[in-house]
């Protein structure tokens, strides 16, 4: 396993990371990733569920936090129906989407995405579906996103064949494709990530923003790929001055990406590490 070998965080390096935190919580964003991170990974992404404990931890945050906002790459309304607390806020679909606190419109950060999503929607419908089937590889659409997964499949390396030749094609026909544990997403040709959407997330609150507290020092937790450019935003607004200090923490893995744990400053291994660090922060 090769995250056995990861170099995990002791309690020391975690006590002194998220010091800044705790002493002014009133300034202080925490920014968490959900399946991997808040849940546990299972075979059928619709049954992952976010523990009554980790619920009302999250909710405990909330009193005491500036901010407490959840990054998917679900959609945001699904993101929030999982977490199931609608005082945060949500951003979706991978830093597509922006679902603020107890508001039920969804603002796409990107308006070329909708003008984008037909040439994805082209390319769902000339799917081989009886080949996906065979191979277990289910479909999921995400709006102006298509994922394929094969978490699950008798065969893997059939399905990984299957998917990797379907990127060509996609890749062909001028999408984008991004790929995460065990799902690769097709996606229009419009640039959006997790970082894009942490920096809009966070826009109203820093300095020279319209609104909201100012804050100064953000946590981001992750458990893949994706959560890089989460890393990357939070980096570049404090060499840009915007924030005084960032934590990034990376939820190790087997599947985990270990570019992920090369670049965060703290390492954890699972979601009930991530409560305790939660829990820490109270």
């Amino acid at each position: 396993m090769r995250a056995i070998l990861v170099a995990v965080s002791s309690a020391a390096s975690i006590a002194h990371a998220l010091a800044p935190l705790r002493s002014s919580p009133e300034s202080a964003a925490i920014l968490l990733d959900v399946d991997g991170t808040l849940a546990p990974i299972v075979e059928r992404a619709e049954e992952a569920r976010v523990s009554e404990a980790m619920r009302s931890l999250l909710i405990e945050l909330t009193h005491r936090y500036a901010l407490i906002a959840c990054v998917s790459g679900r959609r945001a309304q699904e993101a929030r129906q999982m977490v199931g607390i609608g005082s945060i806020a949500y951003v979706g679909n991978h830093g597509a989407e922006l679902l603020a606190p107890a508001s039920t419109q969804v603002r796409i950060l990107d308006p070329a995405l909708a003008a984008a999503r037909s040439q994805v929607d082209r390319f769902a419908s000339s799917l081989p579906a009886a080949a996906l089937r065979r191979a277990r590889v289910r479909v999921e659409e995400k709006g102006p996103v298509l994922a394929l997964h094969w978490r699950g499949a008798r065969d893997e390396a059939a399905a990984v064949a299957l998917v990797e030749e379907l990127a060509k094609r996609a890749g062909a026909a001028g999408l984008f494709i991004h790929r995460g544990r065990k799902v690769l997403e097709v996606r229009p040709p419009v640039a959006f990530d997790k970082g894009r959407g942490v920096r809009e997330l966070l826009a109203g609150a820093l300095p020279g923003g319209e609104e909201g507290e100012r804050i100064a020092v953000a946590m981001y937790v992750g458990d893949d790929r994706t959560d890089l450019d989460a890393f990357g935003a939070l980096r570049e607004l404090v060499r840009e001055g915007r924030l005084e200090a960032a934590c990034c923490v990376a939820v190790a893995s087997e599947e985990a990406p270990e570019e992920l744990i090369e670049h965060a400053d703290l390492v954890i291994t699972s979601v009930e590490e991530v409560r305790a660090l939660l829990a820490g922060l109270l």
